[in-house]
């Protein structure tokens, strides 16, 4: 069973490889074994969640190289649990760009398949090096296909993502020379044993390696201050890429969860509880800042972008409160967020192509092709988003603020929590009502004299509307069933934070 854990990480490495020695031959054929190895991915982790739903911990060591020498992979429920959200996701984006996207450049399908290499490998591996590996490779395959397709904004937004995270790559590499330079190893688990046993003339660099690490990890979720690349770059990619990349942030939140509960964890003796003045106020001023940031687009993708930087924002408050009824949450909004906001980036590339020359910009415009579809679509969009009772972002929303209750935190909390909800409320129906509710039937552009009518044109097909309908109806199984996946989320909390089966799971005998 234990060889099951590298199934996710080899397969899309192995298809990514096959795909770029076909790269000349017909796109059906591409698209098949993508869609093919794909589903392959879900069937994986959907046997991965099983093998550890009831609290097993499997570890699988590279060419069989005991821990903490050898490379170890490791799969526990978050791990598990970051695996399923990642294939449904990439499912569902890669039917929507069949629509025309992957036709643009001949490496669109292998790109595709690095960038799930990069994502399953950063969520399996139990070694920071290896996380930094998985990192760059997620960097390379994601620079790729932020520029696919060309054009002047997507390659300003593009050198701007890749400098940005190149510095953070700089960072990540002193953070881990440093912990390797003190304590001996790059080994998760054994650095949870190391740490909190560090000699004390040693304990201000480890903890100077651990907020270096979080600068980094801060920069992949687009935390305050380290946001600033995410809403151009989301905004002027592809549909399908922008929807693929809701799962990037989580990256980051991931991996300050993993390594601030296991290495930095209450256990971790003088290093222990490293961020807790760090995360929760910067979690919070993230949230206030991207709903500034989405009352002031004037864009809808923009507007679509900043959406994700309120999410990250709502995620890390989750983590921040450091309890289990708080990553709890946390990890139930995180599919959530992740379901809800690729939907609306696949809604507005649906809607923009309607458009005309008025594409997303916040004015009204042509009424367009199937309007109630859309206009319908777009406003239960907008109540996942805002997180609007009965669906399962007031549910995330709602255990969020129940576990602040007993927190020293709970008026800033609940009142930012609140508010940043209400603000995404106000600029997504402003949004809805500007594009379909003041629409015109026959509108006169002044600036270039020309009556834009598009009643009849772009008729909606099942590739377009088919991924929209799928991440929407995760959102709704999420609801229904919200009291097992709850049940397991609670399960998931309380397991990282008692890192001893982790790290027994890695080590065995020698923890």
């Amino acid at each position: 069973m234990n060889q099951l854990i590298i199934s996710p990480v080899i397969l899309p490495l192995l298809i990514g490889i096959l795909l770029l020695f076909l790269r000349e031959q017909d796109i059906f054929a591409k698209r098949v074994i993508t869609i093919l190895s794909l589903i392959t991915q879900l069937s994986l982790a959907l046997l991965i969640i099983q093998a550890v739903s009831h609290g097993n911990i499997l570890s699988y060591a590279l060419g069989n190289w005991p821990a903490p020498f050898g490379i170890v992979l490791v799969a526990d429920r978050l791990a598990a649990w970051m695996l399923i959200i990642t294939a449904l996701l990439s499912i569902f984006a890669f039917i929507y760009s069949t629509l025309g996207t992957d036709r643009v450049g001949r490496h669109f399908h292998v790109l595709f398949q690095l960038q799930l290499f990069g994502l399953n490998g950063a969520f399996l591996t139990s070694d920071l090096f290896n996380l930094f590996v998985f990192f760059e490779i997620l960097l390379l395959a994601s620079y790729g296909l932020l520029l696919h397709g060309g054009g002047r904004l997507r390659t300003k937004a593009g050198l701007h993502f890749v400098v940005v995270n190149l510095a953070g790559s700089t960072l990540f590499l002193f953070a881990v020379g440093t912990l390797y330079g003190i304590l001996g190893t790059l080994n998760m688990a054994d650095l949870a044993l190391r740490a909190a046993s560090v000699a004390p003339e040693n304990i201000a660099l480890v903890r100077a390696a651990g907020l270096l690490l979080f600068s980094v990890f801060a920069l992949k979720a687009a935390l305050l201050p380290l946001y600033l690349w995410l809403p151009t770059a989301y905004a002027n990619t592809s549909a399908p890429v922008a929807a693929l990349f809701a799962i990037m942030t989580k990256v980051g939140a991931y991996s300050i969860l993993r390594v601030y509960t296991l290495i930095y964890g209450e256990k971790a003796g003088p290093a222990a509880n490293l961020l807790e003045y760090w995360l929760l106020p910067l979690a919070l001023s993230t949230i206030i800042v991207g709903s500034l940031g989405l009352v002031g687009s004037k864009h809808l993708r923009t507007q679509t972008a900043y959406l994700v930087v309120v999410s990250v924002g709502t995620l890390l408050t989750a983590f921040g409160l450091s309890s289990t009824l708080g990553i709890s949450a946390g990890l139930y909004y995180l599919p959530h967020t992740t379901f809800a906001t690729g939907a609306l980036f696949l809604l507005v590339d649906a809607v923009l192509i309607r458009r005309g020359d008025f594409s997303d910009r916040l004015d009204p415009g042509p009424v367009i092709a199937s309007h109630h579809l859309f206009g319908g679509l777009f406003f239960i969009t907008a109540m996942l988003m805002a997180g609007l009772p009965p669906f399962s972002g007031f549910l995330g929303k709602f255990m969020l603020i129940k576990a602040s209750l007993n927190h020293p935190a709970l008026p800033w909390v609940m009142t930012i929590v609140l508010i940043g909800g209400l603000l995404s409320m106000i600029a997504l129906a402003r949004s809805g009502s500007l594009i379909f509710y003041r629409a015109n039937a026959a509108y006169v552009d002044e600036t270039i004299t020309k009556i834009k009518v598009l009643p009849h044109t772009h008729r909606p097909n099942t590739r377009e509307l088919l991924p929209i309908f799928g991440l929407l109806s995760l959102c709704l199984a999420m609801t229904i069933w919200a009291e097992p996946i709850i049940r397991f989320t609670n399960a998931t909390a309380l397991q990282l934070l008692s890192p001893e089966q982790y790290v027994h799971a890695v080590l065995g005998k020698r923890s």
